[in-house]
């Protein structure tokens, strides 16, 4: 087993034990609205699309250094948003975020959808620990 699989492996463990993170992890679902890349001569439109997924975290708060300005979430496109006291941070388990449709793994993005806990989120940021391992999402009350 490669340094991923270890870590993903100790975190499932973590997540499962009744000593550990067990009690601070919650299930949560997770979708996205895309348009289709495919033309509906019918309707002269090109249909959205709604792609479900879904996996257990922790959510939490973030740092008063993450909310400084200082060190603000960085999108993979150079951008920075920064962290409001009211946003949640949600650490996944990437092999547990699947999609509903397939099983296969999912990625949360920016612009999503997720639930939890009865309420719903907007995906504000993401972004992964070096090993591949876990997500970070920022979420922002939507």
């Amino acid at each position: 087993m490669g340094l991923r699989d270890d870590l993903q492996a100790d975190i499932a463990e973590a997540f499962n034990g009744e000593d550990d993170l067990a009690d601070a992890v919650s299930s949560f679902t997770g979708s996205r609205t895309t348009i289709s890349d495919v033309y509906d001569p019918v309707t002269g439109t090109y249909p959205e699309i709604t792609i479900g997924y879904g996996g257990r975290g922790v959510f939490g708060g973030f740092t008063a250094s993450e909310m400084t300005g200082r060190n603000l979430l960085s999108t993979g496109a150079g951008q920075a948003q920064h962290i409001l006291a009211t946003d949640v941070k949600l650490v996944a388990l990437q092999n547990e975020v699947l999609l509903d449709s397939d099983n296969s793994q999912a990625v949360p993005a920016v612009g999503d959808s997720i639930t939890y806990g009865g309420n719903k989120y907007r995906v504000v940021n993401t972004g992964q620990d070096p090993a591949g391992a876990s997500w970070t999402v920022q979420l922002r009350k939507a």
